[in-house]
């Protein structure tokens, strides 16, 4: 018996030490622990459900994943590595209704620096397609080279610029989220 213990406690010792990160899930969907974005691994960071309306409809579950996990939104914005954000949508949302969240999320998050960032928001708006349930957006972040956008396994482009990226992502990492438990997921809390 201390034997059998003894195993499992180094085998899960061993695990921790090797860096592996198990898989999560939040609504009823799963992401992995690592991805490789880039070239680089990056880990999951945490998980957030987007709620919509005063009703609290859930919309999708975000997965943020980090070259370095933080509960800090202003170190993972402000870090010079890869990010990946993925939306694994829980219901369905047509794209009218995804580009009016970009706007809305550049204005409460980015306000200042809407005209500089108008021109790549309306390229990023003509890339959004209906989302069926099930179905997920990737957008990945690379320092110097800009967002990676990916719809449903398709890229349809990049968009340049670490303003962007940052000001892209501050939508769900700024002072003003979607919803407050949305941001405190992706920052290692529970998905609510």
């Amino acid at each position: 018996m201390r034997g059998i213990l003894f195993a499992a406690l180094t085998g899960a010792v061993t695990a921790i030490g090797a860096g592996e990160v198990s898989a999560a899930e939040c609504n009823g969907v799963s992401f992995p622990g690592q991805v490789l974005a880039d070239g680089s691994s990056l880990t999951l960071n945490g998980l957030g459900l987007r709620l919509a309306t005063m009703l609290k409809v859930k919309v999708y579950v975000a997965a943020l994943y980090v070259a370095s996990p933080s509960k800090d939104p202003k170190t993972i914005l402000e870090a010079k590595t890869p990010k990946q954000l993925v939306l694994g949508f829980v219901r369905d949302v047509d794209a009218g209704d995804l580009n009016e969240a970009w706007e809305e999320g550049f204005e409460s998050n980015a306000k200042e620096q809407l005209p500089a960032l108008q021109e790549r928001i309306e390229r990023l708006k003509t890339w959004m397609a209906d989302m069926k349930t099930g179905q997920r957006l990737t957008f990945t972040s690379v320092p110097d080279a800009g967002i990676e956008v990916d719809v449903n396994g398709k890229v349809e482009g990049r968009i340049q610029g670490d303003d962007f990226s940052k000001a892209f992502l501050s939508i769900w990492l700024g002072e003003h989220p979607p919803n407050p438990g949305l941001k405190a997921g992706l920052l290692g809390g529970s998905c609510e």
